[in-house]
C-alpha cells in the first residue's frame, strides 16, 4: 500500500518536471501596446495573411490586388507595401489597423519593391514596361518613371540612398540610377540573366546574381558627393561606376544573402545543391558547400553566426554555422519552402511553404543534456495559396490608439 501511494505521488511530480524541462520558451511580454506581425503575400489568393508573432496565430487575412508578390516594410512608419503583379499596383497596409489605406498604380508587371532607409521613397521595377516607378511614400503617389533595360526584375536602393541598382534580365545589363536626379547615370553589361542584388552597408559595391551564366557580378558604385549639410562626411573616392569582376559560382545562382557586417555574401546555387561564399572586399569565392536539394533563399542572424537556407527540392531548412564553415543541422518543413524570415529576437524562424500553403515556425533554444537539438518545430500556420514573400514588422502602438 505504501509503495502504491509512493508511485501515485511520484508520477505527477515526474510529469511536472518533464513538462518544465521540455516546455517551449515563453514569449517575451513587451506590454499591451506592443505589436509584432509577419505579413505573407499569397500569390494565388490575392490576399496577405497577417500572423501575430506574440501568439503564432493567424490574426487577419487582407484582400489586396491581383497576384501579390513582393513585400516591403517601412522602417520609419508603421506601413507595409504589397506589390501586385497582376493588377500593376501597390497596396499600402496600415500595420496598426491591418487595413489597406491606399492603392498606388505603377506600370506593367511589377514583382518587387525596395524602400529607402529614411522611409520616404520606394522603388518598383516594372518588368513588363522596362522602367522603374519612384513612389513618394508621404504623398502616396508616383513621382517619376525611369526608363531602364529590358525586363527589369529588381530595383534595390543603396543604404546611403544615393543609388538605385536595377537588374535587367532581358538584356543582361544593370542600370544605375541617381536617386537625387532620378535618371540613369550608367548602364553596365554584366553576366546572363541578372536577378537578385545585394549592396554593401557602406554603399561602395553592389553584387548581382546571374542565373543564366552561373556568375555573380561585383560592381563598384560611384560615391555620393556630400552636400552642404554633410560637411563632416568623408570625401567621395569612387569616381565611376564599373564592373570589377565576374565571379564563378555554382549553377543557377538565384539569391544573395549578405551578412549584416557586409564581410561575406552567401549565394544559393539552385541547380548545384550548394551555397557559394564570396569575400566581398576582395571579390573572391572563398568556398562552396553542399547544403540541400535546390537551395532557394537564405537569411543570416544579426550576430553574423548562422545562415538558414530553404531547400526547395527537399522540403527542408539547412542551418549553416558561418564560423565553423559547415552545415550543422537540417530540419524538415512543409512542401517546397522558399521565403523565410527571423523574428526580431532571432529565436524563431518563419518558413514559407509555397506548395502546402503554410508557414513553418521553428524555435531556436539552448541545447540541454536530455534535449541536445538547438531547434524544434513549434507550429504550422495555414495561410493562402502559393505564399511567396514574407516580412516582419515590430512596433509599439501610440498611446490611446488600439
Amino acid at each position: 500500500m505504501r509503495k502504491l501511494l509512493f508511485i501515485a505521488v511520484l508520477i505527477p511530480i515526474l510529469g511536472g518536471l518533464g513538462w518544465w524541462y521540455f516546455r517551449e520558451q515563453p514569449l517575451p511580454d513587451y506590454g499591451p501596446l506592443y505589436r509584432e506581425y509577419a505579413y505573407v503575400t499569397n500569390g494565388k489568393s490575392n490576399t496577405v495573411s497577417v500572423i501575430d508573432l506574440r501568439t503564432f496565430a493567424l490574426a487577419k487575412t487582407i484582400s489586396v490586388g491581383s497576384e501579390p508578390t513582393g513585400l516591403a516594410a517601412n522602417s520609419k512608419k508603421n506601413e507595409i507595401y504589397v506589390v501586385n503583379t497582376g493588377s500593376s499596383n501597390v497596396s499600402v497596409i496600415d500595420a496598426e489597423s491591418n487595413t489597406v489605406v491606399a492603392t498606388i498604380g505603377v506600370h506593367g508587371r511589377p514583382y518587387f519593391m525596395d524602400v529607402a532607409d529614411d522611409g520616404k521613397r520606394a522603388y518598383v521595377a516594372n518588368s513588363g514596361s522596362a522602367n522603374v516607378s519612384v513612389i513618394d511614400l508621404e504623398k502616396r503617389l508616383v513621382i517619376g518613371n525611369i526608363r531602364v533595360g529590358a525586363a527589369p526584375g529588381l530595383a534595390r536602393v543603396s543604404p546611403d540612398g544615393s543609388t538605385i541598382v536595377v537588374s535587367n534580365r532581358g538584356d543582361n545589363t544593370v542600370s544605375l540610377i541617381d536617386a537625387q536626379l532620378l535618371r540613369v547615370r550608367a548602364t553596365l553589361p554584366v553576366c546572363q540573366q541578372p536577378e537578385d542584388i545585394a549592396i554593401l552597408p557602406d554603399s561602395s559595391k553592389a553584387f548581382v546574381a546571374c542565373s543564366g551564366s552561373s556568375q555573380v557580378a561585383s560592381i563598384q558604385l560611384k560615391a555620393a558627393i556630400p552636400n552642404d549639410s554633410q560637411k563632416d562626411a568623408p570625401k567621395a573616392t569612387q569616381k565611376e561606376d564599373r564592373v570589377l569582376a565576374l565571379l564563378d559560382v555554382g549553377r543557377t545562382p538565384v539569391s544573395l544573402t549578405l551578412k549584416p557586417d557586409g564581410g561575406e555574401l552567401m549565394v544559393c546555387d539552385f541547380d548545384s545543391d550548394s551555397i557559394s561564399i564570396i569575400e566581398t572586399y576582395t571579390d573572391e569565392v572563398g568556398s562552396s558547400q553542399e547544403i540541400g536539394q535546390h537551395p532557394s533563399r537564405g537569411v543570416v542572424t544579426l550576430d553574423n553566426s548562422r545562415l538558414y537556407v530553404t531547400n526547395f527540392g527537399s522540403n527542408s531548412v539547412a542551418v549553416y554555422d558561418i564560423d565553423m564553415g559547415r552545415r550543422i543541422a537540417t530540419m524538415t518543413v512543409g512542401s517546397q519552402p522558399d521565403g523565410l524570415a527571423l523574428t526580431p529576437d532571432q529565436n524563431y524562424l518563419l518558413v514559407l511553404d509555397t506548395q502546402s500553403g503554410d508557414v513553418t515556425v521553428i524555435q531556436k533554444r539552448k541545447a540541454r543534456k536530455l534535449e541536445p537539438s538547438e531547434y524544434s518545430l513549434l507550429t504550422l500556420i495555414p495561410v493562402g495559396v502559393q505564399p511567396n514573400a514574407i516580412v516582419v514588422k515590430a512596433f509599439t502602438v501610440k498611446a490611446g490608439k488600439k
